[in-house]
């Protein structure tokens, strides 16, 4: 992270709205990271107010708290899609994270696998689901198992392993009460790391390890005995290739600010690209922080550095 963003003081920011919550299936998540952003912030002097994002209401609120900056801790459809940022734009507000294309981009798996592929960059092979698409084609061309998910939704929300083809259709059903747009997904054998994004900086590597088939909901939320290995296990050169992979994905949808790059390596250690998140969980198992704190950062200090660069370019 920028050491530069030092010389930045409380009171340059102004006023500043903590936005979180909404109307996602990850509202819960939000409100965490959100009370743990604000907290963070208030302990860094900055005059900070938490605003509980509502449709009807949060151009007036905007308006009304007469907020000079943002920090956005909103995850899912409406807050980290494109959506709030929009608003933002709208009233001028400058705004920790991505813009509206970049975020847009990142949360639509399908379109992000896309984009990722024509920049050249690996990522599981995938078909997208539909009520009336053959599930037999889709076995033969994916293999088992298999994952579906839902393409718009975040926090493994909907997420189904297939174990063989009678169980595509059920899956393909609850991945749809998240929307429409629902993708399969080849399952990768092997290890998940993440890589966190601030500034320009891809910060230590994490390994990633649970008990459960694959790091769901209440793994990353839940349970106690997930397991996060940093150093993740990598050498040197492995490591800088997840790092250098995640700045080219990051780069690759014009995501800016800070983030977080999710990977699966094969059994042969070939990395591939799972998602690119825009706002990633700040709660007290989130990867982020702990990937700032490896690197000699407090939580303080990371919320402290990513609302800087509404201020200074880095």
């Amino acid at each position: 992270m920028n050491n530069q963003l030092s010389q930045t003081q409380p009171e340059d920011f102004g006023k500043v709205a903590v936005l979180m919550g909404g109307w996602s299936a990850e509202r819960e998540v939000s409100l965490n990271s959100g009370d743990a952003v604000l907290t963070a912030l208030l302990e860094k002097n900055i005059d900070a107010y938490k605003v509980d994002v509502k449709r009807e209401s949060i151009f007036d609120d905007l308006k009304k708290g007469q907020f000079d900056r943002v920090f956005i801790i909103l995850h899912g459809p409406g807050g980290e899609d494109g959506v709030i940022q929009s608003v933002l734009e709208i009233l001028q507000l400058p705004y920790t994270g991505s813009g509206v294309l970049a975020s847009a981009l990142a949360m639509d798996k399908l379109r992000c696998k896309e984009l990722l592929q024509g920049s050249g960059l690996p990522t599981p092979v995938y078909m997208k689901l539909e009520e009336t698409t053959d599930m037999s084609y889709v076995g033969a061309i994916l293999g088992f198992p298999i994952m579906v998910k839902p393409a718009l939704e975040g926090s493994s929300i909907g997420i189904t392993k297939v174990e063989e083809e009678t169980g595509l259709n059920k899956a393909w059903q609850v991945a749809a009460e998240y929307g429409d747009s629902v993708l399969a997904e080849q399952w990768i054998h092997g290890d998940e790391y993440t890589v966190a994004i601030v500034g320009q900086t891809a910060l230590p590597v994490i390994r990633l390890e649970t008990k459960r088939d694959f790091y769901d909901y209440a793994a990353k939320y839940i349970d106690d005995d997930t397991q996060y290995h940093c150093p993740c296990g990598l050498d040197a050169e492995e490591e800088s290739q997840l790092q250098r992979l995640a700045l080219s994905a990051f780069d690759a949808v014009g995501a800016k600010g800070w983030g977080r790059v999710d990977f699966m390596c094969n059994e042969d250690g070939k990395p591939s690209i799972i998602e690119i998140n825009t706002i990633p969980g700040m709660t007290s198992h989130s990867l982020v922080p702990m990937a700032a704190k490896a690197n000699g950062f407090s939580f303080a200090d990371l919320v402290f550095n990513i609302l800087s660069q509404t201020i200074v370019e880095v």
